[in-house]
């Protein structure tokens, strides 16, 4: 990441320059093996759990860099690396495992969750064409994706369409302002009767467990930024309480702020243990992954907020103003308890595991 780190407008308001850094970063990112984790299968390219290690690590450096790019990379990658035939993985996934294309995935209606929500967004035959119509919440990358995966259906059955960057009735809204993730492009999108080709639709499928699987994903990709988050947070308190001093000695040398990291510490290891225990299980395709990833995405998000915010109490006043590495985790870690499965809906699918439902 030393490449990157020269890069200061990844966490920039001014989405412009933040969009210009993304860009050059996912160029540098291409240089290594990290795009194509967990989608590429390769002797030479690790499986998910180095993966769900790589995550951490970029979450750490920049939570915005860290959403933007795993949603073009490990959920539209990976819906048209497993979903797409051999002519949209040229079209679509080659571009963005080299870095030259950013892509999003459109699933969110009016509000973020899909698991009891109907999709209102269909796709139509006309013409020799299809013509999409609805619109889309909460897209991450939406402003600047060059090619978005909108879920939907078609013939009253869920169905995935590839909609460019500038087709006609594709209305991009304005860029949302967020609590977190400074430097992430999100906004609305609308699709008045969008126009696009037959081999631009992936499905329909025969039911929604194609959705499921993308959910599956998401809470993936949360679970590693919060791992990233606690790295951050930990770090940059545990060096502060080395180095500041009151009453003539390191505030680490008070009872008080060593429980707090030990604390902190703990949490951090334990929601590491829990995301590479959901990564085995999925890379082995155990029949308690998809509950392993609740259990990992409720304790991991919440955990994240808990250390972020313990680490601005040790930061004091330092922690208090903006850009500090525990700052930016506690803004953003609200997010993931809300994206993807929500802690609350994520816990009722636990129970259901739990009593044999």
């Amino acid at each position: 990441m030393p490449e990157l780190a020269k890069d200061r407008g990844l966490e920039d308001k001014n989405h412009v320059e933040a969009e210009k850094s993304l860009r050059e970063s996912l160029s540098l990112l291409a240089e290594t093996s990290y795009l194509k984790l967990g989608i590429v299968k390769d002797e030479n390219i690790p499986g998910l759990c180095a993966m769900m290690g790589a995550m951490e690590i970029v979450s750490s450096f920049s939570q915005s860099l860290y959403l933007s790019v795993e949603m073009s990379t490990r959920l539209f990658g990976r819906i048209i690396s497993t979903f797409g035939n051999k002519e949209q993985k040229k079209k679509w996934l080659s571009p963005v495992l080299c870095g030259k294309k950013l892509g999003a995935v459109a699933l969110s209606e009016k509000t973020m969750n899909i698991d009891n929500d109907p999709m209102a967004t269909s796709g139509v035959r006309k013409n020799g064409f299809i013509k999409i119509s609805g619109a889309k919440n909460y897209v991450i990358n939406g402003p600047v994706a060059d090619f978005i995966a909108v879920a939907g259906t078609m013939e009253n059955k869920p169905a995935l369409f590839i909609v460019e960057k500038g087709v006609k009735g594709l209305i991009t809204g304005k860029q949302l302002a967020t609590m977190g993730y400074d430097g992430l492009p999100i906004s609305g999108l609308e699709f008045d009767e969008c126009r696009i080709n037959e081999r631009e639709v992936i499905g329909p499928f025969e039911d929604k467990s194609t959705f499921d699987t993308l959910r599956i994903w998401e809470n993936q990709i949360i679970i590693g930024g919060s791992l990233g988050m606690m790295k951050a947070s930990f770090e940059s308190a545990k060096a502060y309480a080395k180095t500041h001093k009151t009453g003539g000695k390191p505030i680490i040398a008070y009872q008080e702020v060593a429980f707090k990291l030990a604390e902190m510490l703990t949490l951090f290891q334990t929601s590491q243990l829990f995301a590479y225990r959901v990564a085995w299980a999925a890379d082995a395709k155990s029949r308690e992954s998809d509950v392993l990833t609740y259990c990992a995405k409720v304790f991991c998000t919440e955990a994240a907020e808990t250390v972020s915010g313990s680490a601005l109490r040790i930061l004091s006043g330092e922690g208090y103003f903006s850009g500090n590495a525990a700052e930016r985790p506690y803004r953003c870690a609200k997010y993931g308890q809300i994206a993807g499965t929500s802690t609350e809906i994520a816990r009722v699918k636990i129970g259901d595991a739990a009593l044999g439902a």
